[in-house]
């Protein structure tokens, strides 16, 4: 997964106005304590930031 598939299902899953705040300031401990944008930043994968990110918001398994 590249980061603007990332970006585009964030957006898609919390809204325009809500995901980047969101990736911002939700803290998950399956990040080691970190949010969706410091995961990124220290080398975690798209896509191992979206399954967390799956995972926290319980979001159908279509969307994995």
């Amino acid at each position: 997964m590249r980061h603007t598939e990332f970006w585009a299902r964030m957006e898609r899953a919390l809204g325009a106005g809500y995901y980047e705040a969101w990736a911002d300031q939700f803290v998950m401990s399956a990040l080691g304590g970190r949010t969706a944008r410091q995961a990124l930043d220290a080398g975690y994968s798209p896509l191992q930031v979206w399954r967390a990110v799956h995972d926290t918001l319980g979001l159908p398994p279509s969307e994995r």
